[in-house]
């Protein structure tokens, strides 16, 4: 386990949302300050705001990815092109370890539904499955960002 996906899930343990955690940890690597990248993030937790769609440490994942590679340039379809690759390939690994990149069936709750976050809740599935889900997002972004 990395430094930087340990800092991550303590930042998760600490009450930050997934997404979050996950982003926040390449902020300084992505040119920002880890306040404005958590701000970016906060929507994300939860399978986008507790709707149990897109995992959110898939979703902090994808931000820095596009924060670290992407491009800003209109006309850039190249540097669009080599941003997609980043994102298919982070989402086909977190999937092959996972199964899943969507909330509700990694998790094993319905987020969408407020009884389904405090069952989760009450058994602990957030601590017990989610900080693996922020710990190896962040270390399969930290690989894809070695490549060129």
């Amino acid at each position: 386990m990395s430094v930087r996906s340990k800092r991550a899930a303590a930042s998760f343990s600490d009450g930050l949302n997934c997404a979050q955690a996950v982003a926040g940890a390449f902020a300084q690597e992505c040119g920002t300050d880890e306040a404005t990248v958590r701000k970016l993030a906060c929507g994300f937790g939860g399978g986008l705001a507790h709707t149990g769609r897109t995992c959110g440490a898939v979703s902090g994942g994808v931000l820095v990815l596009g924060l670290a590679r992407g491009t800003a340039m209109p006309g850039d379809r190249e540097g669009k092109e080599h941003c997609y690759t980043l994102v298919q390939e982070f989402l086909r690994r977190f999937a092959d370890r996972h199964g899943a990149v969507e909330c509700t069936p990694l998790i094993g709750y319905d987020l969408s539904d407020p009884q389904g976050i405090a069952a989760a809740k009450e058994v602990g599935a957030f601590a017990t499955r989610c900080t693996g889900y922020v710990q190896d997002a962040v270390e399969i972004v930290e690989d894809l960002l070695k490549a060129p």
